[in-house]
């Protein structure tokens, strides 16, 4: 006899296991299927990822050459930059000494204008003191001549005799001056 599990498993298959036939069908539409995308489907794919690779490379390699080209420039900038620092350098040292330059120019322009000026200062004031000294001689002189006329008692109009008692006159003034001088020379040492 057999056990009624059998029985039942032959009237009834199992539900999970599709028939023979669904199988061989399935198999080869999925072989139908797979013929066509391995003939043309693949090798589409194929060619667009290929040319997608092929855009990436160059893509990379441009992207390599564009900082190559950056780092070239960037050493270019820094060498110019460079150069330019070292050329303000040397015109800021030009402009510098010719500043100098100038300057001393200027300053012994100035310096000889100041000694000009100093001795023609000089001039007039030797100039003045001599016309003063000459003019103080003639007062003196007038002033010593009728002093003395006065003391005399008598007037003294003899012209050598005027200058005499003038020239004597202004000579005891000038010692006296210098006796002065240097006894004041003395205090200050």
């Amino acid at each position: 006899m057999i056990p009624r599990a059998q029985v039942l498993a032959q009237e009834f298959p199992n539900p999970l296991l599709p028939a023979d036939y669904d199988i061989v069908w399935s198999a080869v539409t999925v072989a139908i299927i797979a013929f066509f995308l391995v003939k043309y489907a693949v090798p589409r794919l194929t060619a667009m990822l290929d040319e997608r690779a092929a855009k990436i490379e160059s893509g990379l390699q441009q992207a390599e050459q564009a900082e190559q080209a950056a780092a070239d420039a960037e050493e270019r900038i820094a060498a110019e930059l460079a150069e330019a620092r070292r050329e303000a350098a040397v015109v800021r040292e030009q402009a510098q000494d010719e500043g100098k330059r100038i300057v001393a120019e200027a300053r012994g322009k100035a310096q000889a204008e100041a000694d000009r000026v100093t001795e023609s200062a000089q001039r007039q004031i030797e100039a003045d003191r001599q016309a003063a000294q000459i003019s103080l001689r003639t007062d003196v002189g007038m002033l010593a001549t009728e002093l003395a006329s006065r003391i005399v008692g008598e007037s003294v109009t003899d012209q050598a005799l005027q200058s005499r008692v003038i020239d004597r006159f202004l000579d005891e003034l000038e010692a006296a001056e210098a006796e002065q001088g240097a006894a004041a020379t003395t205090r200050e040492a």
